[in-house]
């Protein structure tokens, strides 16, 4: 891994939005002031095709446009990471376009099938690495459930740099990182509200959707957390609590929902959100919604 990517893991990992059109086809050119936003404001690294991306709403032919989009919007400024998962085939397809458009590193998405051998995951991530042109593995556990054996398994497959851990279980974490090679990189995968918590038991640097939104803030959030000043972390956690307590309603389906809201009352329309998630919000979450821009003058 080099340095910069393994710098770059350990400071913010930006989840991209989708943009659509109006009719509801993907907008990848609505996607660049977001970029040089975040860009701008210091995010470390940005992921194409996330779960803040929709990445199980889109078609694989949607997500490898708009992996070619990121990349052309963030033209090497910051390492991309490039979401991958679904069926093994679509998966390799998506490593092979990734690796094309220029990532730094694939992110593995959890597979959701119903019927998931600790042995098959093992296989799965060897055969997306065999087609992603030796790039840098970043496993994305939403599942912890599959055991502390198996995580370190996966740890161990050569092309493992790093897991972008996103479970509420704090002392599972320790142990998985505990069981694995010192080498990888482990990520607060539940965005800025859950990364004190995560920094206490050894993991480094957050995925965000708000850098989409106020990337500034995840910035002083990250510094803070890097310089040891937990009070000062959750003061700055507490100014974009709304934020996320909205994106975490409706079990958790308007999570993109108040990131694409948000950009919208902020004149920046990237569409609805495809369903299931839920669309649009409520006039009660809108209303909560404006007075968090409003009072952080983001409107």
């Amino acid at each position: 891994m080099s340095n910069d990517l393994q710098t770059a893991l350990r400071g913010i990992s930006g989840i991209l939005v989708t943009p659509f059109d109006a009719v509801g086809d993907i907008a990848p050119e609505r996607q660049k002031p977001i970029v040089d936003r975040a860009i701008g404001a210091g995010v470390d690294i940005l992921t194409a095709n996330g779960n803040t991306g929709e990445f199980y709403a889109l078609t694989t032919d949607e997500a490898v446009a708009m992996v070619r989009g990121s990349a052309n919007h963030i033209a090497g400024r910051v390492p991309m990471v490039a979401g991958v998962g679904r069926g093994i085939r679509d998966a390799r397809s998506l490593a092979i376009a990734s690796a094309h458009a220029g990532a730094a590193a694939l992110m593995i998405h959890q597979p959701p099938d119903p019927f998931v051998a600790p042995r098959g995951l093992v296989d799965y991530v060897t055969r997306i690495s065999d087609a992603g042109d030796g790039l840098p593995l970043i496993l994305y556990i939403r599942n912890d459930a599959i055991g502390v054996n198996v995580i370190a398994a996966l740890c161990a497959l050569p092309s493992v740099v790093g897991v972008k851990w996103a479970t509420p279980n704090p002392m599972k974490l320790k142990a998985a990182i505990d069981a694995s090679p010192d080498d990888v990189v482990w990520v607060g995968g539940l965005a800025e509200t859950w990364a004190p918590a995560f920094y206490a038991v050894g993991a480094r640097g957050f995925t965000s959707g708000l850098i989409n939104v106020w990337p500034a803030q995840s910035v002083s959030i990250s510094q803070a957390l890097e310089a040891g000043d937990y009070a000062r972390a959750r003061r700055l956690i507490a100014e974009m609590q709304v934020f996320e307590d909205i994106r975490a309603e409706e079990q958790g389906g308007a999570n993109v929902s108040g990131v694409k809201a948000a950009l919208k009352l902020m004149g920046e329309d990237c569409g609805a959100a495809r369903p299931p998630s839920a669309w649009p919000l409520t006039d009660e979450q809108t209303a909560r919604l404006t007075k968090f821009l409003d009072d952080n003058n983001l409107l």
